[in-house]
Order: C-alpha cells, then structure tokens, then sequence
C-alpha cells in the first residue's frame, strides 16, 4: 500500500510535529520513518521507503501498477488526485492479500491542452524527455521555479489538489540540494 500526502493539511501538520522540527537532516524523511515505521507496527506491516538507499524500492513501478497512477506527457507520474504533484513518502508491505479499488482513468486522456508540455521555460522537461542539470541551472536564476516546477503547477489537477506553496517550495530546495 503506497503511502503520500492527503491535501490540503498535510504540510501543516508535518511541520509542526516534533521529529521534523527536530531532525537536523532530511526533516520530511525522518517524519516519514517515525510515521509509517509506527503504523506499520500497528498493523503488522513491514514498512518501505523511497529514500535511505541503496537499493532503492521500485516506488515507480508500484504507483505505475496502482491504477492509481500513470506517466504523464512529460514522463513524470501524475496521481489521479495529486496530478504532477505526485509523491509517496513509503509504502507499506502486507503479508495478506489487501483489496484495492479498481484502476481509476488516466487524467491525461482528457486534459485540456495539456499545459505541461509547454510550461518549462526553458524546455528543460517536456515530451523529448528530461534534462536535469539544465532544470537546476535554470531555477537558480528563477525565483518562480524556485517555488515551484510550472511544469508540474500547469496540471489542472496539481492546481486543484490543495497543496501548500510552502511545501512545493521545500522540495525545489531539495531539489537544488540546498
């Protein structure tokens, strides 16, 4: 069962919890381990993660096999719900079968205009694929990148989904290795 924020709130409520005000490294991280560490103890569950590797867990094919989520134009997941804002902080392995939802409808097949193609103005990302090193240098001279990808801000769904600027903005800082 993979595991990620619930919007809005998410971001409020892990900022004021104890282990992510305390932790000196990678406060989302650690709040995560505590968190999912915990519920997976509760319901005799092993717990995952994205991070902490290597090795790392396939989180990407996991959600690409949730029918909850699929690549989008721009080869990054899009959620259902969470649109380009995507992101599972664990994961948790039963040893019993758990009944899932049926597979939901990939968003993508009726976007309007599908704005992700076009958003990154430096065509860092979009449908040829991703160039990293040029996205990080383009969002150091960007102060709106640097709050957040417009790529993954120009899904309809992202917009609708709830998530605190605040937020989107901790991860471009991660993302720049800051």
């Amino acid at each position: 069962v993979l595991l990620g924020p619930l919007e809005p709130g998410f971001w409020g409520h892990v900022t004021q919890d104890a282990t992510f005000t305390s932790a000196a490294h990678d406060p989302l991280d650690a709040w995560s381990t505590s968190v999912i560490t915990a519920l997976g103890s509760q319901l005799g569950a092993t717990p995952l993660f994205p991070f902490g590797g290597p090795p790392f867990q396939p989180f990407i094919s996991w959600a690409l096999n949730s029918g909850e989520a699929w690549l989008s134009p721009v080869g990054l997941l899009v959620h259902k719900e969470a649109g380009l804002m995507a992101s599972y902080r664990g994961a948790l392995r039963f040893d019993h079968h758990v009944e899932l939802p049926p597979p939901a409808a990939r968003p993508c097949d009726t976007c309007d205009g599908r704005p992700c193609l076009t958003a990154c103005p430096v065509e860092a990302i979009g449908a040829d694929g991703y160039d990293v090193p040029l996205c990080q240098a383009h969002i150091a001279t960007d102060p709106v990148c640097q709050n957040g990808c417009r790529v993954r801000l120009a899904c309809p769904l992202s917009q609708s989904y709830g998530r605190e600027p605040a937020q989107t903005a901790f991860h471009m800082s991660a993302f720049r290795g800051e």
